[in-house]
């Protein structure tokens, strides 16, 4: 199950649960929207890959024990691994090869 980290890897933004700008790569690095655009251009400065807007988890459970309630997002914050000046170079590299060709 996704953690729902709560924050921009990048540019240290609060993503609420809810956040409509939440994107994740498939490891689940999470980054707003903004910063998946403006600085990554669609590359995941950990894995290379590209992104999907994050999925939001039900506040009210449909089914029993199935909810935000039951399985509550993580409140462990997550920063970024390398330098914005390595990853600028990294994202460079790869920003014009589509996501599923990487």
């Amino acid at each position: 199950m996704l953690q729902l980290r709560p924050n921009c890897e990048y540019c240290d933004k609060d993503l609420a649960p809810d956040a409509t700008d939440a994107m994740i790569c498939s490891y689940e690095c999470t980054f707003c929207a903004d910063c998946v655009e403006r600085h990554l251009h669609n590359v995941c400065p950990n894995c290379g890959g590209g992104f999907s807007l994050r999925p939001i988890r039900p506040m009210q459970a449909r089914r029993a024990g199935v909810s935000r309630r039951h399985q509550p997002p993580s409140e462990t914050r997550v920063h970024l691994k390398h330098s914005k000046e390595d990853i600028a170079a990294f994202s460079a590299k790869f920003e014009t090869v589509p996501p599923d060709a990487r």
